[in-house]
């Protein structure tokens, strides 16, 4: 939905070139495994910048925080990074790890990115240190880690979901429905200025949501403050975000629902057909996600919470490259390939790019994806479907009493077909009547067919242009949101 409330490529047009072979090799002279190893790995660089990656492997005792170390050789510059802590103190950069990816066992990986710029030359840095000890040499595992807390399991009551032909069911093979609402905020709240979140998200806020049956709660996010880029107050953004984002899922999962992650707002300049904005920062929706930065954000995002099968991610709230590009063909090519898409000024990450991110950070979770024509399109989604080597995807349908596809005649000929094959969400339904007699009929066309839809939104907007569910978050129903609530409650007695 777009409601109230980046491509210049860093600011280079075509200077970006990919130069991922710049490694940091291990050494061991006497062929013993190093205490620790690093890669160090530029993979893209430009005329005055460049972005850059650290893979850390411990092979020491467990630790459950660290700290990386080295040093610039050629007047490079740290200006923001992510999934760790970065810092620069003349040549000296250092990486301490988030509050969620503190621990490694031995043997266990992490990896974290940043942004530099540069000038002169860009050397690669030649030694690394992990708590204090030399890395890539051999070396005496000596160092004590400080210890830090430990986070609670993740999980709590919200049941484990995966793909089981065209149903979502939990790990004793139950069939599951997401049946709830929208809760925004996290897209827009942090990149203007204002906060994390929109109204409360405490353990009353989601009690009140419980109280409706609802068994899913959709978290719009933003890349940019996930990321904690620099265009974002750092209250609102990185750790103190992504922290954010944790604890309101666990939350979510502790009142047995299922949390919905998904990116909203994202980077890349687009001022085409139905621009929601000019500029370049995730401060609207756009047609596409950027290649800059929405591949590391569901890269850190999966590695967040691979280890939690009950969080379920949304790769794109609403693509619309049909309203840049001149042909279908060249936007749904767009939709699942990316790259230079027609209209689109940007790089495009498409989402089988997104997919591979997912799957890359080692995350099995189910992943849904909307379709063309902001999510209200998928008339050629199955022949366009992306690879998936976890068979975990699901489609992701958005309807609206003002689309295009909004009668129970088009949801036969186009979304009954896909329900056929795949998992069908429909991950937004409203009207801007202030009534509820669209989403009625939503509802019903989906109970009839076992499938799963969420109401937008869980907000106390203005009806006509949220739509809004509620008046206040105590869970008082709209005139509008009083018929996904009864409807909850009738068939979640």
């Amino acid at each position: 939905m777009r409601h109230p409330p980046r491509s210049v490529l860093l600011a280079v047009t075509g200077a970006v070139a990919l130069v991922g072979a710049a490694l940091v090799p291990v050494v061991s002279a006497s062929g013993a495994t190093p205490a620790c190893t690093v890669q160090y790995t530029v993979t893209s660089q430009w005329d005055t910048g460049f972005q850059g990656s650290v893979t850390i492997t411990n092979n020491m005792a467990a630790v459950s925080s660290w700290s990386l170390g080295f040093d610039f050789g050629g007047g490079q510059k740290v200006t923001q990074g992510w999934s760790a802590k970065w810092s620069q103190s003349g040549t000296t950069v250092t990486a301490t790890n988030e509050s969620w990816n503190g621990s490694l066992a031995t043997g266990a990986s992490v990896s974290a990115g940043f942004l530099a710029s540069w000038s002169g030359s860009n050397a690669v840095p030649t030694a690394f240190r992990l708590n204090g000890t030399t890395c890539n040499v051999d070396s005496e595992p000596t160092p004590t880690p400080t210890p830090t807390p430990t986070e609670p399991p993740t999980g709590g009551s919200a049941p484990a979901l995966h793909v089981s032909g065209t149903k979502l069911v939990d790990a004793g093979g139950t069939a599951h429905r997401l049946l709830g609402v929208n809760r925004s905020g996290g897209e827009f709240m942090c990149v203007q200025g204002y906060g994390i979140w929109d109204g409360p998200v405490d353990d009353a806020a989601i009690k009140a949501i419980a109280d409706w049956k609802a068994d899913a709660i959709r978290i719009p996010l933003n890349e940019e403050c996930w990321l904690g880029l620099s265009n974002v107050k750092p209250e609102y953004a990185g750790a103190n975000y992504i922290n954010a984002v944790k604890d309101l899922v666990a939350r979510v999962e502790s009142y047995g629902l299922t949390p919905i992650l998904e990116l909203h707002w994202s980077y890349g300049q687009y001022t085409g057909n139905s621009s929601g904005c000019s500029d370049v920062h995730a401060t609207c929706q756009k047609p596409m996600p950027d290649a800059q930065y929405a591949p590391s954000f569901w890269s850190s995002v999966a590695g967040t919470f691979k280890d939690d099968q009950a969080a379920v991610f949304d790769l794109f709230n609403e693509p619309y490259p049909d309203r840049a590009t001149s042909t279908a063909t060249q936007a749904w090519q767009c939709w699942r390939d990316g790259g230079t898409c027609p209209g689109i000024g940007y790089e495009v990450a498409g989402m089988q790019d997104l997919v591979d991110s997912i799957r890359g950070a080692g995350a099995r979770n189910v992943i849904m994806i909307g379709g063309l024509a902001y999510s209200n399109d998928l008339s050629q989604w199955l022949t366009y479907k992306p690879t998936d080597p976890a068979g975990n995807l699901v489609a992701a349908y958005h309807g609206y009493n003002f689309n295009t596809c909004a009668s129970e005649s088009c949801w036969n000929s186009t979304l009954a077909p896909v329900a056929a094959q795949v998992p069908l969400v429909a991950g937004e339904i409203g009207e801007n009547t202030c009534s509820h007699a669209f989403v009625d009929q939503v509802m019903k066309w989906f109970d009839d067919r076992g499938l799963s839809y969420l109401g937008w939104t869980w907000n106390t907007w203005d009806c006509s242009s949220g739509p809004s569910l509620i008046s206040d978050y105590s869970g008082t129903p709209t005139a509008y949101g009083v018929g996904l609530r009864d409807h909850l409650r009738a068939i979640n007695p």
